[in-house]
């Protein structure tokens, strides 16, 4: 399995999906795929039980639903891109990047540190417009690779 955060096949460059649980699914299931996540349901009911807690959703299109669980075999960063956004809660409307951050249970300061350097990147316009309007899965997990990874 390769360890790194994010590959080219957890990224979705067309994620059309009707609301933020089929998104948080189509990503869950790429992890499934790639061996990063045990059990698909305990995994989507854990990051379902994270977003009660509070929306995840940022301002500028942005999404991040993430949460710690048993069913995670290594911390794993899933990127997905939806045309016509989706509702993450967020103030300023739904997000049109979304990005999964599945992390082990005793990954508390991993996750956190993933979470963190996320956010600041999102801020940057440069980073979201890289997002936007990268055209291969294998563009994108390298440049977030570079820019997020520990």
């Amino acid at each position: 399995m390769n360890n790194e955060l994010i590959t080219a096949d957890l990224v979705d460059l067309d994620l059309r999906v009707p609301d933020r649980h089929a998104a948080v699914r189509g990503l869950a299931e790429r992890l499934v795929t790639a061996g990063r996540v045990t059990d698909l349901e305990w995994f989507v009911a854990d990051v379902a039980e994270r977003e009660k807690q509070m929306a995840t959703g940022m301002r500028g299109g942005i999404g991040i639903p993430h949460c710690r669980s048993a069913a995670v075999t290594a911390p794993t960063l899933a990127f997905g891109r939806c045309p016509e956004g989706v509702d993450f809660g967020a103030e300023d409307g739904p997000a049109r990047l979304v990005f999964l951050i599945a992390a082990p249970e005793g990954g508390d300061s991993e996750h956190m540190s993933v979470l963190a350097a996320l956010a600041r990147r999102l801020v940057r316009a440069e980073f979201t417009r890289t997002l936007l309007e990268a055209t291969e899965p294998s563009e994108i997990a390298e440049y977030v690779r570079r820019e997020v990874s520990p």
